[in-house]
């Protein structure tokens, strides 16, 4: 049995800890309340806070990076979480396992694949790849052991209710009225089924192939929010449903009033041109697979 530390109890925390928990693991949660699933160790600490993290990961194995800041508050706030996790994983010798996000590599033509630039000049985007950077200098140096995992737009049992495949979709789905979208419903995008991401970082932090290196998680072809509301349907025995989206100029007045709105154009070529992420050399090297669609809505459903 190891020691598995997680910082975060959001939406990947939670199945991360979870998985770990029943696999019989020694798992321990830490946030900044002390919460986390039943049968783990909870411990309240400022993720900034390098020495208390460290006094948290003494003996561990692993020591997962899932916590996420609010998206407009990145800039000031990953750098002293970034900085303690190093800290904390040179000090304890434990594998730092990162999950990351695409947002480093900036608009491109095709599939993402690992070897892409992180050429994004976007201040948050670049905020995430100076933490990947600064990760494996020093996994270069010899100075700790780290892989990172990245995935794309969450969705699954659990997933929280910024998820644009959520609540806020699920919820009129199921009630037969439209669905509100505030991107195009027609735009093939890759998303990630959250048990899928847990797993992935179970394998990456205890698989030396992993190390010194970032992947992708798992992940299916991509899929427009009306092909993926005519799946979920499909599981109720309904017929599709009807939806409808918010212009843009509408949402940047909005994003005037509201901090994450305000952060969406950001993030908009994401949206209005196919985002693909491929995954293969993670489901090469590990031998693994994502979650069959079919399954994976069914459980989005049921959560």
């Amino acid at each position: 049995m190891g020691k598995h530390v997680i910082v975060g109890s959001g939406q990947v925390g939670t199945h991360l800890a979870v998985k770990l928990r029943d696999l019989g693991q020694d798992v321990t949660v830490v946030t900044r309340s002390g919460s986390g699933p039943e049968g783990v160790v909870k411990v309240a600490a400022d993720v900034a806070d390098a020495a208390r993290l460290t006094e948290a990961a003494k003996g561990a194995d692993a020591l997962y990076n899932c916590v996420n800041p609010k998206y407009h508050r990145w800039l000031t706030d990953w750098p002293p979480m970034s900085a303690a996790f190093l800290a904390a994983a040179e000090s304890t010798g434990a594998v730092l396992a990162i999950l990351g996000n695409l947002y480093p590599y900036g608009p491109v033509n095709g599939p993402m694949t690992e070897d892409l630039p992180l050429a994004s000049r976007s201040p948050k985007a670049m905020v995430r790849a100076k933490m990947w950077q600064d990760a494996l200098a020093l996994h270069e140096a010899g100075r700790i052991r780290v892989t990172e995992v990245r995935a794309s737009d969450f969705f699954g049992p659990g997933a929280s209710d910024q998820s644009y495949l959520g609540g806020r979709f699920i919820d009129p789905l199921k009630a037969g009225k439209t669905i509100q979208l505030v991107w195009p419903a027609d735009v093939p995008h890759s998303w990630t089924y959250l048990p899928d991401v847990a797993d992935a970082l179970i394998t990456a932090a205890a698989e030396e192939r992993a190390w010194g290196r970032a992947w992708h998680v798992p992940t299916n072809e991509p899929m427009t929010f009306r092909q993926i509301g005519a799946g979920m349907a499909a599981v109720l025995g309904r017929p599709a449903p009807k939806m409808s989206v918010l212009p843009w100029p509408v949402l940047r007045v909005a994003g005037l009033f509201n901090p994450l709105i305000g952060e969406f154009r950001h993030i908009r070529y994401q949206f209005v041109a196919p985002f693909v992420l491929d995954s293969s050399a993670f489901q090469r090297t590990f031998d693994v697979a994502p979650t069959p669609v079919d399954e994976a809505l069914k459980a989005s459903l049921a959560g």
